[in-house]
């Protein structure tokens, strides 16, 4: 599935059912779900927020791999920022005393099994893949910051 969403909130509700679709349709653990619409959710948000520079759709890609996923998300015209290479959150401090930002991307990575950032020509790719057989099958996502 290759798709694109314009630059509103509003879409998330979209590509949710998109994926729900896409998941049914190609048969990948339900497991995984969960963990993928909050990753394809903090990096869409991320890139409305924050890519200002641009008016153009983006282009979500979800493609079945060996018993799991892989998804890209691709911003036209924008400036580079790699979210594999934020700085280190702070998550053993009181909420109080911690700097805000960041906590989304350090929960993506914590969520997904891969992560790769791509740049060329003002065009911003981020693929992460999810595998019922990376030894979390079934894990639920709150039990890792419990």
């Amino acid at each position: 599935m290759k798709k694109r969403y314009a630059r509103n909130f509003a879409e998330i509700d979209a590509i949710v059912a998109d994926t729900a679709a896409f998941f049914a349709t190609h048969a990948i653990d339900p497991a995984l779900r969960l963990k993928v619409d909050l990753a394809v959710e903090e990096l869409f948000v991320n890139l409305v927020t924050y890519n200002t520079e641009t008016s153009e759709p983006v282009t979500i890609e979800m493609r079945a791999v060996d018993h799991g996923i892989e998804v890209t998300l691709t911003d036209h015209g924008v400036d580079r920022f790699d979210p594999t290479r934020t700085s280190e959150v702070d998550v053993e401090s009181l909420l109080a005393e911690r700097a805000p930002g960041g906590l989304g991307l350090y929960l993506v990575s914590k969520m997904v099994d891969s992560i790769h950032y791509e740049y060329r020509d003002r065009t911003s790719k981020i693929t992460f893949s999810n595998r019922s057989d990376s030894g979390e099958e079934g894990e639920n996502v709150r039990d890792r910051f419990e």
